[in-house]
């Protein structure tokens, strides 16, 4: 059983695991402010929120300070449970091709087609975790529910609400995650004096912390303005339902329609700034601590690949 594991594979997903719940709750305010600004169309010019500061500050003079972490433990589930589905999915998938195809290195197109396949993989896992974490975000603070019953509310087939978007924003890690690990590798070649040989028994080669950051801001930048117009109406589709009762779109093209008729060419990028602010930090804090923390996975697996190799033959030998 041991033998048989991808034990780099596992060391890649529970690194950006970790990484994913560190930065996840780091920002979890800002996100929450983020999403309920990004929710609201405003008509004509009009709305609730003028700005990001509007929702924090709304959250302050009512005193609901702890509702700015509203849905945090579903968020914390859904992004350990997609970056761990992620990053298993996409070392695999990479390694899976470079087996096949016989080559040193991934291509930028194949390195397209491998991070999309995951993203595809991972959205399919974790979709009714993200609308249910959408829906308690969106909710006024102070009322929103659990998991199960924001789940449970109207039909199953509602916990897949905005799926087609989710997908279609898989081009969203991919153009990330692609641009990073280019970056990423000429970056190492770069450092020949610790070039990273071909052996299973030593740990990966990693980036320093600062460059971590630094290149995962810089990919995330270019996926999220790339896509950012479809990232707004996934965010429209998953809301909670509006306090004053008027319906919410349930489909893209119902999203699209609504931000052009009530705020026009403008509106298709409303938050974007904030999306860029928390999106950007969150990714750059994820990939620093993936990339420090994935020689401590890499030795912590290669003991428990020992140490379950050991019970196995010891389990036969009896």
């Amino acid at each position: 059983m041991a033998e048989g594991l991808d034990w780099e594979s596992l060391t890649e997903a529970t690194s950006g695991a970790v990484g994913a719940l560190v930065s996840t709750t780091a920002l979890y305010p800002l996100d929450t402010c983020k999403t309920k600004f990004q929710a609201e169309v405003r008509s004509h010019g009009q709305g609730k929120y003028r700005n990001l500061s509007d929702v924090l500050w709304e959250a302050i003079s009512k005193r609901q300070y702890k509702s700015l972490y509203q849905g945090l433990g579903t968020k914390n589930l859904q992004s350990f449970i997609s970056q761990f589905v992620y990053f298993y999915s996409y070392s695999y998938l990479k390694r899976f091709h470079l087996k096949q195809s016989g080559a040193k290195s991934v291509g930028t197109t194949a390195n397209l087609v491998v991070a999309a396949a995951a993203g595809v993989c991972t959205v399919l896992v974790t979709q009714p975790l993200d609308t249910a974490s959408s829906r308690m975000q969106t909710s006024a603070f102070g009322k929103s529910k659990g998991l199960w019953e924001t789940l449970s509310e109207g039909y199953w087939i509602e916990a897949y609400d905005g799926l087609g978007i989710s997908l279609l924003l898989t081009a969203n890690p991919a153009i990330q995650y692609t641009v990073f690990d280019q970056l990423k590798q000429r970056v190492l070649r770069r450092q020949s004096n610790k070039v990273a040989t071909e052996n299973t028994k030593s740990s990966p080669a990693s980036l320093s912390a600062f460059s971590a950051f630094l290149l995962g801001a810089i990919s995330k930048s270019v996926a999220t303005v790339l896509t950012y117009p479809a990232i707004r109406c996934k965010v429209m589709i998953q809301s909670a339902d509006t306090e004053d009762g008027s319906n919410k779109p349930r489909t893209m093209m119902g999203a699209l329609s609504s931000i052009w008729k009530n705020e026009g060419i403008p509106g298709f990028f409303k938050g974007l700034n904030a999306q860029i602010l928390k999106t950007v930090l969150s990714s750059a804090l994820l990939l620093m601590i993936k990339e420090k923390i994935s020689k401590f996975t890499w030795i912590s697996m290669l003991a428990l690949k020992r140490f379950l190799l050991t019970s196995e033959r010891r389990v036969k030998s009896h």
